[in-house]
C-alpha cells in the first residue's frame, strides 16, 4: 500500500501540475488581455494611443464633417419649423445633454481616464471652458443677428486670427506657401458666401467679440491634446461643468426672454433633443479634429463644409448661387486640396526626420566596447606592428 500511494501521490503531482499548467496558459492569456485593457482605456497614456490609433486625421475630419452637416439641419428645424429662438438657451441643453450621456459613460467605465490634475493646471482646463462658452453662445447670437454674408466674413477672420495667436502663444510659425494658400482660401469663401453685408451694431459687435474666443478655443483644444494625454472625452467631460455655468450667466444677457414659457410639447421637445444628441457628436467630433490635425486645419475644414454644402445644395437641390459665388466655391475647394497636400508633406517630412533620429539613436545604443575588447585591440595592433 506505501508503495502504491507513493505512485499515486507521484502521479497525482504530475497530473494536478499538467491540469494547473493547462488551465494557467488560457487564465494568464486571460489576465494579461484584462491588463491591457485595462491600460488601455484606463490610464491616460493608453487611452491616447487607442485614440490616435482608431482615430486618425482623416476619421477624425470625416466624422466632424457628417455630423456638422446633420447639426445644420436639425438646429434649422428647431429654430425655424419649432420656432425655438433661444440660442443660448439652445446651446445650455446642447451642452447638458452631453454632461449627461458622458456621466452615464463613466458610471459604466467607458469614460476614457484623465490625466494627473498635476500635469494640467486648473486655470487651462478653467479657461478652456470659459472660452468654449463664450465660443458658443457668440457664435449663435452672431448668427441670429447678422446676415449669413457677415457671419461669413466673421469666420474668415478667425483664420488669421489662429496663425497670429499661435505665433504669439507658442512661436509655432506657418510656411509662406501655406500663408499664401490660406489667403487664397479665405478669398475664395468671402466671394463665395458673401452675397450680403447687413447688420446692425449690436450683431457687428458681437461677431467682433466673437472671433478672438473662437480662436482660442481651437487653439487650447489641439493644444491639450497634442500636448498632454488628454483624449476628446476626458478633456470634454472636465470642461463640461465649467461651459454649462457660463452659459447659464450668458443666457439672461444674451437670451430673449420667454423660454419657460415655450410650447414644451412633445413634438418640440423631440426636435430639440435630436439637435442636442447631433450638439454631443458635434462637439465629440470637433475635439477628436482638433486633437488629430491643429487648429488652422479645423477652420478650413468649417469652410469646407460651407463651400461643399453650397455646391451640393447647386448640384442636387436646383439652388442658384449665381456664377461668382459657384467661382469662389471652386477657387475656394482647390486652395484647401493644395493646402491638405502642404500638411501630408509636412507631416512625412517629419515622419522621415523621426525615423533617422530614431536610427541614430539605435546606433549609438548598441553595446559598448568592454576593457576585454580594448585589450584584443591593443594586441593586435602590436602584433602587426
Amino acid at each position: 500500500m506505501g508503495v502504491l500511494e507513493s505512485i499515486l501521490r507521484k502521479d497525482g503531482r504530475k497530473f494536478m501540475k499538467r491540469k494547473d499548467s493547462d488551465a494557467g496558459e488560457p487564465g494568464r492569456a486571460l489576465e494579461e488581455l484584462r491588463g491591457s485593457l485595462y491600460s488601455d482605456f484606463h490610464t491616460s497614456d493608453g487611452a491616447k494611443r487607442q485614440q490616435q490609433r482608431l482615430c486618425g486625421p482623416f476619421v477624425a475630419m470625416t466624422f466632424n464633417f457628417i455630423v456638422a452637416v446633420g447639426i445644420i439641419m436639425a438646429n434649422k428645424v428647431v429654430m425655424g419649423m419649432v420656432g425655438f429662438n433661444f440660442p443660448i438657451a439652445l446651446s445650455l441643453i446642447h451642452y447638458l445633454t452631453s454632461w449627461f450621456l458622458m456621466a452615464i459613460f463613466k458610471a459604466l467605465s467607458l469614460l476614457p481616464a484623465s490625466p494627473p490634475s498635476k500635469t494640467t493646471p486648473f486655470s487651462s482646463i478653467f479657461l478652456l471652458g470659459a472660452v468654449m462658452a463664450l465660443a458658443t453662445g457668440l457664435a449663435n447670437v452672431s448668427l441670429q443677428h447678422n446676415s449669413v454674408g457677415f457671419y461669413q466674413m466673421a469666420k474668415i477672420a478667425v483664420t488669421p486670427t489662429i496663425v497670429l495667436a499661435e505665433f504669439m502663444l507658442f512661436s509655432k510659425k506657418v510656411s509662406i506657401q501655406k500663408v499664401i494658400t490660406l489667403a487664397v482660401v479665405s478669398i475664395g469663401v468671402a466671394v463665395a458666401t458673401v452675397t450680403d453685408l447687413e447688420f446692425n451694431v449690436f450683431g457687428a459687435c458681437v461677431a467682433l467679440a466673437w472671433i478672438v474666443p473662437s480662436a482660442i478655443n481651437k487653439i487650447l483644444w489641439s493644444n491639450l491634446q497634442q500636448t498632454g494625454n488628454w483624449t476628446a472625452l476626458a478633456l470634454m467631460w472636465k470642461t463640461s461643468p465649467i461651459t454649462i455655468f457660463f452659459f447659464m450667466s450668458l443666457m439672461p444677457l444674451l437670451d430673449p426672454p420667454g423660454v419657460l414659457s415655450f410650447n414644451w410639447n412633445s413634438n418640440n421637445l423631440f426636435a430639440i433633443v435630436i439637435s442636442a444628441l447631433f450638439g454631443f457628436l458635434l462637439q465629440w467630433s470637433g475635439a477628436l479634429a482638433l486633437g488629430a490635425t491643429s487648429a488652422t486645419s479645423h477652420v478650413v475644414l468649417g469652410q469646407f463644409k460651407t463651400c461643399v454644402i453650397m455646391l451640393g445644395g447647386y448640384i442636387f437641390f436646383n439652388s442658384d448661387p449665381g456664377i461668382v459665388s459657384l467661382s469662389g466655391a471652386v477657387v475656394a475647394l482647390c486652395g484647401m486640396s493644395f493646402y491638405t497636400y502642404l500638411n501630408l508633406l509636412g507631416s512625412k517630412e517629419s515622419a522621415t526626420t523621426s525615423n533617422k533620429l530614431l536610427s541614430k539613436q539605435n546606433s549609438f545604443s548598441q553595446k559598448p566596447k568592454t576593457a576585454e575588447d580594448d585589450v584584443k585591440v591593443e594586441v593586435n595592433t602590436l602584433s602587426s606592428v
